[in-house]
């Protein structure tokens, strides 16, 4: 298994692990999101093993304090094997941030990482009722 930061040549598989989650953004413009994947201020890695993407992580970055786990996703039949953890340490350990913060609905890979939990919100436009 080979970690390293995303290229744009890895941008299929990154697409395709997103529409197996049935993840939309990505995937609806894949210009904006090799654009996404790489604007200054995010670090993007993927796990690769024999030329297939299988995994990734998409996180944001202060450079100083705070990181944000935007996105993760580990191909199902590769899961539980240490990809997702591999990856977040990958990217934070270039990231410069002291701390890093997420939202998931995979909270039982998350609760086995050293952690402070904290109630979050994600907003949508418009903002106001």
């Amino acid at each position: 298994m080979e970690y390293r930061r995303y290229e744009a040549n890895d941008l299929p598989g990154v697409l395709a692990l997103c529409k197996d989650e049935d993840w939309r953004s990505l995937p609806a413009d894949p210009a904006r999101a090799h654009r996404v994947l790489t604007n200054p201020g995010v670090t993007s890695y993927v796990a690769v093993e024999e030329d297939a993407i299988v995994g990734f992580i998409y996180l944001l970055s202060d450079g100083e304090l705070q990181a944000y786990i935007a996105l993760m996703a580990v191909a199902a039949p590769r899961r539980r094997q240490g990809i997702g953890t591999r990856l977040i340490q990958e990217a934070f350990a270039v990231c410069g941030a002291e701390r890093a913060d997420l939202l998931s609905v995979a909270d039982a890979f998350y609760e086995r990482l050293v952690h402070e939990r904290w109630v979050g919100f994600r907003l949508h436009p418009p903002f106001a009722n």
